[in-house]
């Protein structure tokens, strides 16, 4: 089936009745949560859920395109998650190389860019490969980015910034008064994408867990009830549309 076909199938023109393609916003930012807590209720090992959680992932990056929006931002392991059990954390380094793999041609078809932020130097050199692999594989898609944040802390990123910020302004290469919001954003992970003007977060809980600290200042916040497997075509759907009911009035 054509890429085009399968988008049609995703939402009917009465999914999309009350969506303005206007106001899609551009960069939404998602934090997969309740992978865990749903393997548990289904009698299963972590792991499990965590796979669930993949195949979940690749429908909504799917839905994400045929709604317009541009990049989609996954928090897929934070810096905090190497506490976890070893076997679960040597399952989830498994998925990151065999999920990859396994998507790298349907990515390329469906014209999604994959790249990735965080300090990707503390994963397993076949995941870091794989990464690097699907990366230079997708390079040239067009329709859809999605960023993986992989060992990544919002508290981190905005620390390397720093560092980096302190070196160059100690070399000379800029001054301290030439230090605004706009340079210090080009030393962080997201430099090249413009920050989210959503995040959704899954599961119901109500934090933001370290992710995208400076980025997601302005961000409209979505807190989903559904665990990560669970949530669906239908409940992004849902979070774009109540996006657009909102006044983003910028602090004013």
């Amino acid at each position: 089936m054509q890429t085009e076909k399968l988008e049609e199938c995703i939402y009917s023109p009465e999914d999309l009745k009350d969506l303005d393609p206007r106001r899609v916003p551009r960069h939404v930012a998602i934090i997969m949560d309740g992978n865990r807590r749903w393997a548990k209720s289904h009698s299963l090992a972590p792991i499990m859920g965590h796979w669930k959680g993949a195949d979940a992932l690749t429908d909504i990056v799917s839905a994400a395109k045929a709604l317009g929006i541009k990049v989609l931002t996954v928090f897929s392991f934070s810096s905090e998650n190497w506490s976890r059990p070893e076997d679960e954390v040597d399952g989830l380094m498994h998925l990151f190389k065999n999920y990859l793999l396994r998507q790298k041609e349907a990515m390329i078809e469906e014209g999604i860019k994959l790249d990735a932020i965080g300090d990707l130097s503390r994963l397993p050199a076949e995941v870091r490969d794989t990464v690097e692999e699907c990366k230079l594989a997708t390079a040239h898609c067009d329709q859809i980015e999605l960023v993986l944040a992989m060992n990544y802390g919002g508290r981190n990123d905005i620390l390397q910034a720093t560092r980096a910020l302190a070196k160059d302004a100690a070399e000379g290469k800029l001054k301290s008064l030439e230090i605004s919001e706009q340079v210090f954003s080009s030393y962080l992970n997201t430099a090249k994408w413009k920050d989210p003007e959503l995040l959704i977060r899954t599961s119901g809980e109500n934090r933001i867990s370290n992710f995208l600290l400076w980025q997601l200042s302005y961000a409209e916040v979505y807190i989903s009830d559904v665990l990560w497997p669970d949530f669906t075509e239908g409940n992004l759907l849902e979070a774009v549309l109540e996006y657009q009911k909102r006044g983003r009035r910028w602090g004013v």
